[in-house]
């Protein structure tokens, strides 16, 4: 399973379109959108595919290697798996899919707070290696539970999210009345009527639900009732002094995802953060903010300092070569492998990982890069 590759869909771009013909509207719509009007969804990639690399062809070559090291841990492939919420409405169990396909090629998993497995599912899947992703509580309380909880499962990496500080406007999300569960409207049912897998599948594996939170949800809320109880749960906004207690608790590799500016990736440096993710939500947030490479290339000054890590707008082993090229250590995949999922199921995690893998080393062998660190050296500047 860790080598599957399925020849009818090459490209991300052929899982997106039978991802979409297997999803329901509302489901493939939440997984595919960005806010507003979606420029700075399309910008991400359009971006980074005006990056160019410097190929050189009679150099003494001795092959090439994907292996990367991250915080004292070897991945296969510069790349790993980002973290969503709300997998399973997109596909059901697409969350225990992807954390399974990230240990069968060994990358690292990051597992949204709001994510549809529990931390202790994710877990048992990557036996104690996966990253965990936290939206922070109001309460302290309720965030020493949850690390106690991710420390005590095996995770040795907490990502704190700064670049959600507050509900994004998604007119097609506000169209479909998307919730947990889905709204009930007439579309919905019919949409759902006309997928037959999604919805089957759906049927055995359960409502999604936000398995890590569950136990701290009070029972018989309504939907209404269950979006107030997690409004009020979680404050998006990331402040210096929540930074310095997120520092002081957690003993293992703390990263930041969200930074976009040399202020804030100075003080992520400043604060002993081990790493930061550059990311715009996966132009999710703000439609007017800069694209994620943009703001990759005007960090390189933390090299060295920082682990510079990024997300947003990766959807080829081409994309990855670029962002590498840029100056990322290491990046993340989001919407690729949840096409994946959506277009082939329980297998779509290892078709895309394995395609990934298989683009970037051609990119590799054609420019001739041996190692993912020498990517910058081929990199052409403007």
């Amino acid at each position: 399973m860790t080598d599957y590759f399925n020849s009818n869909y090459p490209s991300i771009d052929a899982l997106r379109i039978k991802a979409k013909q297997r999803m329901p509207k509302f489901a493939f719509e939440y997984l595919d959108g960005g806010c507003f009007s979606e420029i700075n969804l399309q910008r991400n990639t359009q971006d980074i595919r005006d990056i160019q690399l410097q190929p050189y062809y009679l150099r003494d070559y001795q092959g090439t290697s994907l292996k990367t090291e991250l915080f004292g841990e070897t991945y296969d492939a510069p790349f790993g798996m980002a973290p969503i919420g709300l997998q399973g409405l997109m596909w059901p169990k697409s969350c225990e899919i992807l954390a399974q396909a990230a240990v069968d090629h060994k990358l690292p998993f990051m597992l949204s707070t709001v994510g549809t497995a529990s931390i202790e599912t994710i877990a048992e899947i990557t036996e104690g290696k996966f990253w965990f992703q936290l939206y922070h509580p109001v309460e302290d309380k309720l965030r020493d539970q949850l690390l106690e909880r991710a420390w005590n499962a095996g995770c040795r990496t907490l990502v704190i999210l700064a670049d959600t500080p507050t509900f994004a406007y998604r007119p097609k999300e506000i169209k479909n009345g998307l919730s947990i569960p889905p709204k009930m409207t007439i579309n919905n049912i019919l949409q759902m009527c006309t997928h037959p897998t999604w919805s089957l599948s759906q049927l055995a594996a359960g409502t999604p639900e936000f398995k890590t939170m569950k136990s701290y949800i009070p029972k018989g809320l309504n939907i209404k009732h269950l979006g107030m109880f997690m409004n009020k749960t979680f404050s998006g906004r990331l402040t210096e002094d929540k930074i310095k207690a997120l520092r002081d608790a957690w003993k293992g590799n703390l990263v930041i995802k969200g930074i976009v500016n040399p202020e804030e990736a100075n003080l992520a440096v400043e604060l002993g953060l081990d790493g930061l993710i550059v990311s715009n939500h996966g132009g999710r947030q703000l439609d007017s903010g800069q694209s994620t490479i943009n703001a990759l290339g005007g960090l390189q000054a933390y090299k060295g300092k920082i682990k510079i890590m990024m997300d947003s707008g990766l959807r080829s082993g081409p994309d990855i070569a670029n962002a590498l090229a840029t100056g990322a250590d290491f990046t993340f995949v989001g919407r690729a492998p949840m096409y994946g999922v959506g277009a082939l199921g329980k297998k779509g995690g290892n078709h895309t990982f394995t395609m990934l893998k298989r683009q970037l080393q051609q990119v590799m062998e054609q420019v001739g890069c041996e190692q993912v660190s020498d990517f910058p050296k081929h990199l052409i500047k403007p």
